[in-house]
């Protein structure tokens, strides 16, 4: 009687056979509803990072196309994307048609899409540092502790020198050191040896010494310096 109440027991209400299938057909369900979810957001992720890669590329061959506008066609000579030997020109003859040439400061810089398609939070983006003005400082307290107030702390550290005299005077005494620069700025500043006296005096007793051009052996000539023409007042008309 115990054996087969004990079973009853346990098949009714600890192992009900009903319950544990309805139990599992749940889970299958369920299993299965994830499964999708989870294809969807695979499949999501695959056409992003070939969306990604398709931008990417696509980012290259522009940066490329502009680095090389140099091989453009011209009207005398074709480009070596547009080849005489062709029926239609390559499309990277087209794409440099439609690209502008890249600046001498552009190609010195790294290549604009190297970082442009990923982002910073998964790890694989260097951190830009932004070029804003920077924010007003925030007033200082004094920090808590045995510190001294940051004024002083300030007023001591940008003092002016203030040597002893042992450091600010010279090994040799003032005086000689004032001759000697004094000597110095005079034969600094001297034009010439001969010193210059500008007193009239001076002069008096000198012989003045007459110029070559307007002295001679029969005396001085007048012209050029009472008149500047011939005069001949003997053949004059007249006294006027």
């Amino acid at each position: 009687i115990q054996k087969r109440w004990r079973g009853y027991y346990v098949r009714k209400y600890i192992h009900n056979y009903y319950a544990l299938k309805k139990y599992l057909e749940a889970i299958s369900v369920n299993n299965e509803i994830v499964r999708s979810e989870l294809q969807k957001y695979t499949e999501m992720k695959e056409n992003e990072e070939k969306r990604k890669d398709l931008e990417k590329k696509e980012k290259e061959k522009k940066y490329q196309a502009r680095k090389m506008h140099y091989l453009l066609s011209t009207e005398q000579v074709a480009g070596i994307y547009n080849s005489p030997f062709r029926k239609s020109p390559d499309p990277m003859e087209l794409l440099l048609r439609k690209s502008k040439p890249l600046s001498h400061r552009g190609q010195q810089m790294k290549s604009p899409f190297a970082y442009e398609l990923y982002d910073w939070p998964a790890g694989t983006r260097p951190p830009t540092f932004s070029t804003a003005q920077p924010l007003p400082c925030i007033g200082r307290q004094k920090p808590q502790g045995p510190f001294r107030d940051t004024a002083e702390v300030l007023r001591q550290r940008y003092k002016p020198l203030e040597p002893t005299l042992r450091v600010a005077a010279s090994i040799n005494s003032p005086l000689e050191k004032a001759r000697e620069e004094m000597k110095r700025e005079e034969w600094r500043k001297r034009i010439h040896d001969n010193e210059f006296l500008p007193f009239s005096s001076y002069h008096k007793n000198e012989k003045y010494d007459p110029s070559i051009h307007r002295s001679g052996k029969y005396g001085q000539e007048t012209y050029g310096i009472k008149h500047f023409r011939e005069v001949h007042p003997k053949k004059w008309v007249t006294d006027k």
